[in-house]
């Protein structure tokens, strides 16, 4: 395979012609070659070849060409050929998204500012665009896309079937459905990469690792939809666990319950903007608490060993690690930040109370001098974590969000995995350039899962 990045450029011609420079033909191994195979996208097209006088890399596209391939716009762009007499442009990169609230302005409602953000970085590496389901045209192909304009405005534009596509839907409810499962179908039946698959909920992580050595050594004790006695038995074992839907997020209905054997059982909660704390003396009325709460919903619930986790001000704290594949398709921390609950809080989600620092600030006040140490062995830990999790799944990864703990004694524990992990991290002035490197990530791994890979990847 031969790759180089060129300068695209469009003629007048109306027959399906492709000019490329010495440097090109030669690279490519096409000199004296009356015809080539073009493929951009999904769409594939033979061309007659015309040498064109032009120092460097240069390709031009006639028109006719152009309007059968459907190429949206000129520049500099990737092209290789994997096979004799086949040149390949791109790579056509698509970002699958939605929103129930729309505008001219606004396409991806709140999210068009991050789907805007991420095709910037892509603008001069890639076709790179974004889609909704409802802009798929199966029966030709292809795509009604969202690409930006030179002064970032949006221009609509009709492509091919991408060479890959990052699956950034927002709903776990619009995943479940069969229309969107039939999606993900077909994009895998015609062979194109499509990451992340859907939404993770919690028991899947645990049902994904469980009997994986290497993981397993990170996992707190964890039970899915567990018995009333089951719930004792992990209460009266470990003193304090969290009992929490499956499929939530946002710290939303999750419990922290504590037991002391002579005081009883102690729930803490968030309801509204306010944080609950209940006692209970007998585990039975704790359970009737529970079941007036949820009724059947609590078939959903986990539940999980409580860790003594690293404190400040006699807050918990947690850290958010986003992993993302680069563009070598290795695991790497693209972003960390660490979360400090709010005072009473079950969880450190900032919504609930909690504050955003960067891991350093943390772990220098936690571990003083042994603080570096720490965080690269939680770092080593999130790699292998990472590494489980996808040798562990039936489908393409390449963005994670693990929530990870380090008790008092430096141990490094997961609790959750996303597979479209938020990036609320990333709001911390000290973490912007870590934002934008998460977004850099994306656009390799695209690149490696659509071959598009440069040399130096």
């Amino acid at each position: 395979m031969s790759l180089t990045y060129c300068n695209v450029r469009f003629s007048q011609q109306p027959d399906r012609i492709l000019y490329l420079s010495n440097t090109l033909l030669k690279q490519f191994k096409l000199t004296g070659k009356k015809r080539v195979q073009v493929k951009f996208g999904k769409e594939v097209a033979t061309a007659a070849i015309r040498p064109l006088k032009r120092q460097g890399k240069h390709m031009y596209v006639s028109a006719g060409l152009k309007s059968l391939m459907r190429i949206p716009k000129s520049g500099g762009i990737y092209i290789h050929n994997s096979a004799d007499d086949e040149i390949q442009i791109g790579p056509l990169i698509g970002v699958l998204t939605d929103s129930n609230t729309r505008s001219g302005i606004l396409p991806f409602g709140t999210r068009t500012g991050y789907i805007k953000q991420l095709l910037k970085i892509g603008q001069n590496k890639a076709y790179f665009f974004a889609f909704t389901p409802r802009d798929i045209n199966w029966q030709n192909e292809t795509v009604y896309g969202y690409f930006l304009s030179p002064t970032g405005s949006w221009v609509r534009r009709t492509v091919p079937l991408p060479d890959v596509v990052y699956n950034r839907l927002p709903s776990r409810k619009a995943e479940t459905t069969s229309s969107i499962a039939g999606l993900r179908e077909r994009f895998v039946r015609k062979k194109i990469p499509f990451f992340n698959w859907s939404f993770f909920n919690k028991s899947d992580v645990y049902k994904l690792l469980d009997g994986d050595l290497e993981a397993s050594r990170h996992l707190p004790e964890s039970v899915i939809n567990p018995t009333p006695e089951k719930i004792k038995e992990m209460l009266e074992k470990h003193q304090f666990v969290y009992y929490k839907p499956t499929a939530g997020s946002l710290g939303a209905g999750i419990y922290r319950l504590t037991y002391h054997p002579k005081r009883g059982y102690f729930v803490r909660y968030r309801k509204g903007p306010n944080n609950v704390l209940l006692r209970f003396s007998k585990f039975s009325s704790l359970m009737r608490m529970f079941r007036a709460r949820h009724g059947s919903g609590l078939s959903r619930y986990i539940i999980q060993q409580g860790i003594r986790l690293v404190e400040i001000d006699g807050c918990p704290l947690d850290f958010r690690f986003h992993m993302h594949k680069n563009g070598r398709n290795e695991w790497v921390a693209a972003g960390i930040g660490a979360k400090k609950a709010g005072r009473g809080s079950v969880t450190t989600h900032i919504k609930n109370g909690g504050s955003l620092l960067t891991p350093e600030q943390a772990l220098n006040r936690t571990f003083g001098d042994k603080a570096g140490e720490v965080l690269e062995q939680a770092k080593r830990s999130a790699v292998r974590l990472s590494e489980a999790i996808e040798r562990n799944y039936p489908h393409t990864l390449g963005e994670l969000g693990l929530d990870i703990g380090i008790d008092k004694d430096g141990e490094i524990w997961m609790f959750e995995a996303n597979a479209k992990p938020g990036r609320s991290i990333f709001k911390h002035p000290a973490l912007k350039s870590q934002g934008r490197a998460s977004m850099e990530y994306i656009l390799e791994h695209c690149l490696y899962l659509s071959r598009f890979r440069r040399r130096d990847a």
